[in-house]
């Protein structure tokens, strides 16, 4: 028999799910919770017991795709040969997840333009998400032996391909910009020197 507490635990995943599923396929705004209770399978009285409010069904989206989304690109990096493909290991998820059938743009991006000017427990989770994909993008850069300059270049590259895929569904995006980024890696001015002595 199952505890409780993992009760819950399948159950807020499962509503987390079909939160997903409704949320960002749809839009925040166009889906209604009712909607929601159909795709999860649970009653309105279990899915406010989860989560009180819209807001917080929101904002534990955002959490979960963030945490699923930085722990595959850590594993894509750790699994990388060299260091210029733990970096290129970056626009190997982003070409991946761009193919994905449910590819429907950023959802940090979708979530603050929908609600982020009036809603701030929604904007704080999209800042949390940009400023800490933006510190792993730079961590990546940096661990591979390039320089912070270069890492803050290839994090607008990123930013723009997932722009691009999401907004003119050009879904090779995240290819084009590895192509820049190859290019980059090899310059004269990539290397982080090291100092005599050290």
């Amino acid at each position: 028999m199952m505890s409780t507490t993992s009760t819950e635990a399948t159950m807020r995943g499962q509503l987390l799910d079909a939160v997903e599923q409704v949320f960002y396929a749809r839009g925040i705004q166009a889906a209604s919770m009712s909607e929601l209770r159909d795709v999860a399978g649970l009653p309105l009285r279990r899915i406010y017991r989860l989560f009180p409010s819209k807001d917080d069904l929101i904002v534990a989206f955002l959490r979960r795709r963030h945490e699923r989304m930085m722990a595959a690109i850590e594993a894509r990096v750790v699994a990388a040969s060299s260091p210029e493909d733990q970096v290129l290991a970056i626009f190997e998820h982003l070409d991946g997840w761009f193919h994905e059938p449910s590819f429907r743009g950023c959802p940090w991006t979708n979530a603050y333009s929908e609600l982020g000017p009036t809603n701030d427990a929604v904007a704080a989770e999209v800042d949390h998400h940009e400023l800490e994909f933006r510190a792993l993008v730079t961590r990546i850069v940096v661990d591979a032996g390039y320089t912070r300059d270069l890492a803050d270049v290839i994090y607008l590259l990123v930013a723009g391909s997932v722009t691009t895929a999401g907004i003119q569904h050009a879904l090779d995006a995240a290819v084009q910009a590895s192509r820049g980024v190859r290019m980059l890696l090899t310059g004269p001015q990539a290397r982080m020197q090291v100092r005599p002595g050290r």
